[in-house]
């Protein structure tokens, strides 16, 4: 393969002979900005790209927050059976089930986005995620259909997972793409905030309906009510999607409204989504990939979604305090995750990532001993150490990972690493754990899994590139005002010789 150095491809006697020839080579080969190439953005079209995008991630989050924080529900509703623990790990194994075809639907959406563009494949992931959720609201009980129960269950579960295979992907790039530069965290943490939201609508609509209706009432019918809901919110996220232009690294890469001239240096002119072209070209960046969001989902599903269940199931809490517990953490990083995007804009990706990382690995011991004391400070100090923790992820990771990827197969490639890890790590997290605890007999198996899965992180994060504050792989700069652009063009240019 040649090299894309001059100076490596020749022999050094003859650059130093002929200065001149191979400074004008490199020069062709990298060259100048012009004014023209730097992409300005709109303040208005950020904010409503980041809108749409944001709600979307809410709502698949709400959908899947309500399967987990009704698991114990579910269990006894559609896994008939005289042991709890098998109810639970039937429930659990359903909703691995959906992350099971994750993957799938990134290699079908992700390369799909690539070619077709960011705005319809999200219109589309967003139907199928209303239609799948709204679907499990209405499924007959096991009493009624018998064994068509847990199958309509576990197909409606596997329409949410093929749909989110596009969601998370194409979300974080569509915002990454429509955001400044130097203000790409900040914009990208909005999408994590969405997915806290979606958490605590979640966890709220749940813990209202457990405190207002007694067991028989919630397993009657009182569980249909927060996948109804999803059907309303669907309808409001699309129609927030298709009011949105296409994001303009896009435009640029299609030569659309927006066109990039030879001086914009690397940026690409042709949009392929090839899947082998990615496994073949991208595979050490696509491993990278798989081993941040591992980690990252581990410890997030740990305690966004299983939590409530560790605490009524292996510490015997109530169902509602724990809810409420978990409620307040996440309100709290809702306030303060902004925040965090700003810090990762200012300081680096890597800094951030690796405290969160760091968090989990040194205090998700002393965090569950704490959670183990069963009383409400101990719980909540646990559980704000692990969410202070888990925020320098969740506020940094969205900005992070589409950098990873050039523009050409931004969506496809962050779509395939994405729902691959997610779909080994992520929804296998609370199967993993029940199954853990139950083998090794100590409620700690939550603590020494974060721990494990925070060492591989460590080990990513230091492996990583810092991509704060430059432009995207494959995409011209992007700048906020004109006034800005005028000066990076003029930076690019060396001063006359007189």
């Amino acid at each position: 393969m040649a090299a894309s150095d001059p100076h490596q491809a020749a022999d050094p006697e003859a650059v130093k002979r002929h200065p001149n020839l191979f400074r004008a080579i490199r020069q062709r080969k990298n060259p100048k900005l012009r004014r023209t190439d730097i992409t300005v953005t709109d303040d208005r079209a950020v904010k409503r790209a980041v809108k749409a995008a944001s709600l979307g991630n809410a709502m698949e989050w709400f959908d899947f927050g309500i399967y987990s924080y009704l698991a114990v529900t579910l269990g006894h509703v559609f896994f008939p059976s005289g042991n709890d623990t098998t109810q639970l790990l039937s429930s659990f194994a359903t909703f691995a089930v959906a992350f099971l075809v994750r993957p799938l639907g990134g290699m079908f959406f992700g390369p799909m986005g690539d070619k077709i563009g960011r705005k319809k494949v999200l219109a589309l992931t967003m139907i199928m995620m209303a239609v799948g959720t709204f679907a499990i609201g209405v499924i007959p009980s096991h009493d009624s259909i018998g064994l068509w129960a847990p199958a309509l269950l576990i197909f409606f579960r596997l329409v949410q997972g093929f749909s989110t295979g596009g969601e998370y992907g194409g979300a974080s790039t569509f915002i990454a793409e429509y955001a400044p530069d130097k203000r790409r965290g900040y914009f990208g943490s909005f999408l994590e905030f969405g997915t806290l939201a979606g958490y605590v609508g979640a966890a709220g609509l749940v813990t209202a309906l457990t405190a207002i209706l007694d067991t028989g009432q919630m397993e009657a019918w009182g569980w249909r009510v927060p996948f109804l809901v999803a059907g309303p919110l669907g309808l409001v996220g699309l129609y927030l999607r298709l009011r949105l232009d296409e994001t303009p690294a896009f435009q640029k890469l299609e030569g659309g409204t927006a066109h990039a001239t030879e001086a914009a240096d690397g940026v690409e002119t042709t949009a392929k989504g090839d899947l082998a072209k990615i496994f073949r070209q991208y595979w050490p960046t696509l491993i990278l990939c798989i081993c941040l969001v591992g980690a990252y989902n581990i410890t997030d599903y740990m305690l966004l979604s299983y939590m409530p269940t560790y605490l009524s199931d292996e510490l015997g809490y109530s169902e509602t305090h724990g809810l409420l517990i978990l409620l307040a953490v996440m309100v709290f990083l809702m306030l303060i995750i902004s925040q965090v995007g700003k810090l990762s804009d200012r300081f680096g990706r890597k800094p951030l990532l690796m405290t969160g990382m760091l968090g989990f690995f040194f205090l998700s011991l002393p965090a569950f001993l704490l959670i183990r004391q069963g009383n409400i400070p101990a719980i909540t100090t646990g559980m704000l150490m692990l969410g202070l923790s888990l925020v320098c992820m969740l506020g940094t990771m969205s900005a992070a990972l589409p950098a990873l990827f050039p523009t050409h197969v931004r969506y496809g490639s962050l779509s395939v690493g994405y729902n691959l890890s997610a779909s080994l790590f992520g929804g296998t997290t609370p199967l993993v754990i029940t199954a853990l605890i139950s083998w090794s007999g100590t409620n700690l198996m939550p603590a020494y899994y974060a721990m494990a899965a925070a060492l591989v992180g460590v080990i990513a994060v230091a492996c990583m590139k810092e991509t704060a504050q430059k432009p995207l792989a494959g995409s011209p700069p992007s700048v906020e005002t004109e006034e800005e652009a005028a000066e990076l063009a003029a930076s690019q240019t060396p001063d006359p010789k007189f």
